[in-house]
């Protein structure tokens, strides 16, 4: 695996951030999840239920598409609890009724409870993904898949480069590369596992539009980012610096950033156990594999 692979991100600071992450939607986020709702086209047996994770900052509009794909999938959401109350309230049976579908259950699903779940822009802050992983495995009946997104390692390479010609610590965690997810997968569990990326440019008029945009999509988790709080001096010096330095001549002058979008899909098979002199299954990987033959 890459050099890239966490743990780069200080769990503490993750920790706060999803504690305190906007409840919101950022608009990075909704293109993304519109990107990856037109990649359901491709998976020909609709799930009978699915599960949204962490609804709220993954994309709300985002819900609605899949929502509208399959209407007759029962829906499970699962939102960090900081912003659990606002998605009850985007969520709830007032909006569902529109759909003419039941209201989606709240909490985590319950272990082989869906045949979806859905995570979009959520992995890449992660302190402990593989964990993450186990738990959506966990989640996911047989023959069930896994959807998700996630930023990667090329994301705002300009700014990356701006704090080290600086002399800076690092501009953000490092991100994972999408043959490491595919990797982790495997490890999961999962199998058949797809991943691929694509770069998208964004752009902004000034320096203080980029940086509030940044603000919104997430914050630096890498263990060595700057210790203390800087002053109005070192932003005015930033902003500059990119005013300087990222303007871009093909964007008429706006500040340019890269962000690496990864996508990936896997499926969860029957389980398959070596039977040595003592095996110990658990009764969920049983009734599977009874399931399997039958």
């Amino acid at each position: 695996m890459s050099e890239h692979l966490p743990p780069t991100i200080d769990p503490v600071a993750a920790a706060r951030w999803q504690s305190a992450a906007p409840a919101a939607s950022p608009w990075l986020h909704e293109e993304v999840a519109r990107r990856m709702e037109g990649r359901l086209q491709w998976i020909r047996q609709a799930p009978a239920a699915w599960c949204h994770w962490e609804p709220v900052r993954g994309g709300l509009e985002g819900h609605a598409l899949v929502a509208q794909r399959y209407p007759q999938a029962a829906c499970a959401v699962y939102e960090h609890p900081a912003r659990e109350a606002a998605a009850r309230e985007a969520l709830g049976a007032k909006w569902w009724a529109r759909w003419r579908t039941a209201a989606p259950r709240f909490g985590l699903p319950e272990a082989a409870s869906v045949h979806m779940l859905w995570s979009n822009m959520a992995l890449h802050t992660a302190a402990d993904p593989q964990a993450l992983i186990a738990q959506w495995h966990r989640a996911i009946a047989v023959d069930g898949f896994l959807m998700f997104s996630c930023l990667g390692p090329d994301t705002v390479r300009e700014l990356h480069a701006l704090y080290r010609d600086l002399g800076w610590p690092p501009a953000g965690h490092a991100l994972t590369d999408m043959h490491d997810w595919g990797d982790m997968l495997v490890q999961g569990g999962f199998a058949e596992p797809v991943v691929d990326m694509e770069r998208i440019t964004l752009t902004f008029a000034t320096p203080q539009r980029a940086l509030q945009e940044l603000r919104e999509l997430g914050v630096n988790l890498h263990p060595q980012r700057f210790a203390g709080l800087r002053g109005r001096g070192w932003r005015a010096r930033l902003e500059q610096a990119m005013a300087q330095r990222l303007a871009s001549p093909q964007h008429d002058g706006q500040i340019a950033l890269t962000f690496e979008i990864v996508y990936g899909h896997a499926f969860k098979p029957a389980p398959r156990v070596r039977v040595e002199a003592n095996s110990t299954i658990s009764l969920q990987d049983m009734r599977a594999m009874l399931r399997e033959r039958t």
